[in-house]
C-alpha cells in the first residue's frame, strides 16, 4: 500500500471521529502556537533592543567621569580636544546636561537641555527633520540657538513652520533652528525628548565650570574600537596624571560590547522561552500516544481481519504511524497560524511590529512531525505485533 493510500485512509479515519481528532490535535496546536509565539516575542525583543542601541550612535564610545583624580580633575573640554586628535577617532562631542523648563506661548514642558558641539549629530546618529543642526560658528560664539528633539517639539506644539521662532529655556529666549528626526523611545532618557544648545551657552547660563558630563566619541571603523579605546585610556590617564596603580577617574563605555551582550542575553531568553513552550508540545504528543493506543484497542478486530487477508505487520505499522503523523502535522499547521497571529498582535501592542522568521516556522513543522513519529511509533508497533487469531477473537 503506497503512502498516498495510507494518507487517504488516515484522513478518512479522522473524519469519522472529528471531535476526538480535534481534541487530540488541541494539545499539539497549543504547544506549537506557544513555541512560535514566544520565540517570535523573543526575536521581536532582540530586534527592538538592537535597533534602540544602534540608534544611539555609530561605533560609539562614551567617556564618563567616575570620580576625581588625585589632581582634582574631571573630564574637561581640553580632554575632549585631545581625544579628537587620537588616530581612528571620526568625531567627538562633549556634553554638559541640565534639566529646566521650556516654554512656548501657553505650552511648557520640563526636559533635558544638553550643551554640545556641532559633531553631536554625527556621534549620536541624529538626522535633522526640519531646519539645521548646530554649527561650529554657533558653538564657538555660544549663540542662543536650539535644536529640539521630536518629542519635545511635539509637546510644545512646534512643527516645520516653527523654525526661526523663539522659545524660553530657563527663562532665557533661544531661537529654534532645527527639529530632529524621531528615533523612537519613551520613558527615562528618551532620545527624542531633549533640547540641544551650544555647550558654551549651558556653561554661561545654567551650569558653571569647564567640566563636561560625558564625551561621546565616534570611531571611524568598528575594527578600531579596541585600539581606539586603549589609546584614549592611555591619553586620559596621562592627562589626569594617574600612576599605573591609580584607579582611573573615568570609564569608557563601548556601545558595540553592549550591543553584543544584549543580543546574547536576548538570544538566550528566546531559547529559554521556546524550551518552556516546548513542554506543552510534549504534553500534546503524549495525548496523541494515548489516543492512538485507545484506537489500537478499539480496532483490534479490524487489524485481525486485515492481517487475515494478507496485510503485513509493516503495513499495519505504517497505517497507524501515518495517522499519528497526520494528527500532529495538522495540529502543527494550525498552531503555526495561531502562533504567528499571537506574535503579530503582541508585536503591534509592544511597538516593534511583526517579526516573521521562516526558520521558526520550519522548526515548528519539523517538531510537529517528530512528535507524531516519537509518540506514534509505540502504538503503531503494538498494532503491528497483534496476533491475527487473537485479534479476530477480540470482543
Amino acid at each position: 500500500m503506497n503512502a498516498f493510500e495510507l494518507l487517504r485512509l488516515a484522513l478518512s479515519r479522522l473524519r469519522t471521529s472529528r471531535l476526538r481528532a480535534a481534541l487530540t490535535m488541541l494539545g499539539v496546536v497549543i504547544g506549537v502556537a506557544s513555541v512560535v509565539a514566544l520565540v517570535g516575542v523573543g526575536q521581536g525583543t532582540t530586534a527592538n533592543i538592537t535597533t534602540r542601541l544602534a540608534s544611539l550612535g555609530t561605533n560609539l564610545l562614551t567617556i564618563s567621569p567616575t570620580g576625581r583624580s588625585t589632581s582634582g580633575q574631571t573630564l574637561t573640554l581640553e580632554d575632549a580636544a585631545a581625544v579628537a586628535k587620537v588616530d581612528g577617532v571620526a568625531a567627538v562631542a562633549p556634553e554638559l546636561q541640565t534639566s529646566t523648563s521650556i516654554v512656548v506661548g501657553t505650552k511648557s514642558t520640563t526636559t533635558s537641555v544638553i550643551g554640545t558641539s556641532a559633531e553631536y549629530a554625527q556621534v549620536r546618529a541624529y538626522d535633522v527633520w526640519q531646519g539645521s543642526f548646530l554649527t561650529d560658528a554657533a558653538v564657538q560664539r555660544g549663540l542662543r540657538v536650539a535644536v529640539l528633539g521630536a518629542t519635545t517639539a511635539s509637546d510644545l506644539g512646534l512643527d516645520a513652520t516653527s523654525i526661526g521662532s523663539s522659545i524660553s529655556i530657563g527663562g532665557l529666549p533661544f531661537e529654534v533652528i532645527g527639529i530632529l528626526q524621531p528615533k523612537g523611545g519613551s520613558g527615562f532618557q528618551n532620545p527624542d525628548d531633549q533640547v540641544l544648545i551650544p555647550l558654551a551657552s549651558v556653561s554661561k547660563y545654567f551650569v558653571a565650570g569647564d567640566t563636561v558630563r560625558t564625551i561621546g566619541v565616534s570611531v571611524a571603523s568598528n575594527d578600531e574600537m579596541t585600539s581606539v579605546t586603549n589609546a584614549i585610556t592611555a591619553l586620559l590617564r596621562d592627562r589626569h596624571q594617574l600612576a599605573a596603580t591609580d584607579t582611573a577617574d573615568f570609564s569608557i563605555f563601548n556601545q558595540t560590547q553592549l550591543l553584543d551582550a544584549a543580543s546574547s542575553i536576548s538570544g538566550t531568553l528566546t531559547l529559554l522561552l521556546g524550551g518552556i513552550a516546548g513542554i506543552s508540545l510534549v504534553v500534546g504528543g503524549i495525548g496523541i500516544m494515548n489516543i492512538m493506543l485507545v484506537s489500537v484497542r478499539e480496532r483490534t478486530r479490524e487489524i485481525g481481519i486485515r492481517k487475515a487477508v494478507g496485510a503485513r505487520g509493516r503495513d499495519i505499522l505504517a497505517q497507524f504511524l501515518i495517522e499519528a503523523l497526520t494528527l500532529s502535522l495538522l495540529g502543527g499547521l494550525i498552531g503555526i497560524a495561531v502562533g504567528l497571529g499571537v506574535s503579530a498582535l503582541i508585536g503591534q501592542l509592544a511597538g516593534w511590529g511583526f517579526q516573521f522568521s521562516p526558520s521558526t516556522v520550519a522548526a515548528a513543522v519539523v517538531f510537529s512531525l517528530l512528535v507524531g513519529v516519537v509518540f506514534g511509533v509505540w502504538p503503531a508497533r503494538q498494532a503491528a505485533r497483534l496476533d491475527p487469531i487473537n485479534a479476530l477473537r477480540y470482543e
